[in-house]
């Protein structure tokens, strides 16, 4: 068996839910799939363990557990950990993260991350069904075929279509997506932008946009880049790029709620659910 994803879950950073692993069961309650916990959870997940506890069938995710920060053994220990207590539950999501985040903080030079992830996997005693990786580009989504499949990071529609291309249709395809309940186009793009500060420095993004024909001014971002990453505006808006996603050969949508003080906002969830799900 293989944990169930649903069609729609919730992508958040793994620090929101250090005090609310209760509140986990109310997104359960609204009908979300799954929970992705992000930003490089810790190899010994006892997060995953407290959140699962607290929900009934809720999958939780990792998005992504850091290959260069957890060896294999470690990730291994906590997977089996986790699935011997809550079956089918558990999704392991691995990734090569980023050299400008890697380097200074680990000490460890980042070179061929493709290798890195492509020895990790080798090495990860855990049952390819439990098992997806971050990918963007066509060598990682090949890679991604020998797992359960893979969970692209700030994508369009355009390349779901492209990554369900080179995936073919066994692999699970769960791409994030970056939603805001704002109608404002001045208020919505400030926001917006202001979520993708941090991408728009990191080259793998910026890579993988300028392989979807996006130019360098919009690299830099522009409207458009912004409005092709970030669906903004009312319910039906919002649950038309979902739909873009699932028709394009996406499996499962992880929407990343955008806030102004980057928290939790279940306002947002609880009115998405009712469109989206």
């Amino acid at each position: 068996m293989a944990a169930e994803l649903g069609r729609v879950g919730v992508w958040s950073l793994k620090h929101l839910w250090d005090d609310n692993h209760e509140r986990a069961a109310e997104l359960e309650e609204l009908g979300f799939g799954t929970l992705w916990l992000g930003g490089s959870p810790g190899g010994d997940l006892t997060q995953v363990d407290d959140i699962l506890a607290n929900t009934r069938a809720l999958t939780v995710g990792t998005s992504i557990l850091n290959i260069w920060t957890d060896t294999p053994a470690t990730a291994a220990a906590a997977q089996h950990r986790i699935v011997d207590k809550f079956p089918d539950r558990f999704v392991l999501g691995v990734g090569a993260g980023h050299k400008e985040i890697i380097e200074p903080t680990t000490g460890q030079t980042y070179e061929r991350p493709y290798s890195k992830l492509a020895d990790y996997l080798d090495q990860l005693d855990v049952p390819k069904h439990d098992v997806a990786i971050a990918a963007l580009g066509p060598k990682a989504l090949k890679l991604a075929t020998t797992t359960r499949g893979a969970l692209p990071y700030l994508v369009t529609p355009e390349h779901t279509a492209q990554a369900r291309e080179t995936l073919g249709q066994g692999p699970l395809l769960a791409p994030e997506q970056h939603v805001l309940l704002e109608t404002d186009p001045t208020r919505a793009r400030e926001l917006a932008r202001q979520a993708l500060g941090l991408y728009l420095g990191l080259p793998n993004y910026v890579r993988n946009w300028r392989r979807l024909g996006f130019t360098d001014d919009d690299v830099r971002g522009s409207d458009h880049l912004v409005d092709s990453l970030i669906a903004w505006g009312d319910e039906d808006t919002i649950k038309t790029r979902v739909e873009e996603h699932l028709a394009a050969g996406a499996d499962h949508v992880a929407i990343q709620v955008v806030t102004p003080d980057g928290g939790l906002d279940f306002d947002q969830y609880r009115r998405l659910a009712a469109a989206l799900l």
